[in-house]
């Protein structure tokens, strides 16, 4: 966990938070309307289970990735997926997130870090949460309300992510993804079990990939 947190400095480089609720619609369906739906990858493959590479070229081929990934993203019923999760190995996600205000948030963000938050912003919800990747299961998990990640966008510019309540669930759930944890690995042992018992019995909803 360490790792994909960096502390609050007041030496870093200020940068202003995304407005990622301007166009949510046009902007989502630009996306997808260009990508093409991949397969999702689920618990046990190895991509996975290992932290990806950073992003280091900001091109075409990034940009296509990323319309494939809202276009997975949506044919799985997903309001964030990671770049693993269709099996490319980038420190990428992708999100269509309402937050608890019913306010609906869009984005992208290349290389991923979370902000190490204050005591007095760690107010911990412990509500249920769900993951593509490990299809038909939910498990409660507490995690901060509040989130603040900060990257790079689809060009390399700078960017910071704020999110509150499901969208900063969101925002977490997806960071972890790229340093490669699944929201089960945070899980107590009979929790984890449970979930991928849940798994096992239900039918995903969409097309994965099986492991090998």
């Amino acid at each position: 966990m360490a790792q994909q947190q960096q502390e609050i400095s007041e030496e870093r480089t200020p940068v202003e938070f995304v407005d990622d609720t301007r166009d949510c619609e046009a902007r989502e369906n630009a996306h997808r309307e260009r990508g093409t739906a991949r397969p999702i990858t689920v618990v046990g493959n190895p991509v996975l289970h290992k932290e990806c590479k950073d992003v280091t070229s900001f091109d075409d081929e990034l940009a296509s990735l990323i319309d494939d990934m809202f276009a997975s993203q949506r044919a799985a019923e997903g309001v964030g997926l990671a770049a693993n999760q269709i099996g490319v190995d980038l420190k990428v996600f992708v999100y269509d997130c309402m937050d608890d205000d019913g306010v609906r948030h869009v984005g992208a963000v290349c290389n991923p870090v979370l902000d190490e938050l204050p005591a007095e912003r760690r107010s911990l919800d412990d509500s249920n949460e769900g993951c593509l990747s490990v299809p038909g299961a939910y498990e409660s998990l507490a995690r901060p309300d509040y989130a603040v990640v900060r990257g790079q966008d689809a060009q390399g510019k700078p960017i910071a992510v704020e999110g509150t309540g499901y969208f900063a669930r969101c925002l977490q759930h997806e960071t972890d993804h790229l340093y490669g944890y699944l929201y089960i690995d945070r899980l107590s042992k009979r929790e984890r079990k449970d979930a991928l018992r849940q798994m096992a019995e239900g039918t995903p909803r969409y097309e994965t990939v099986p492991n090998k």
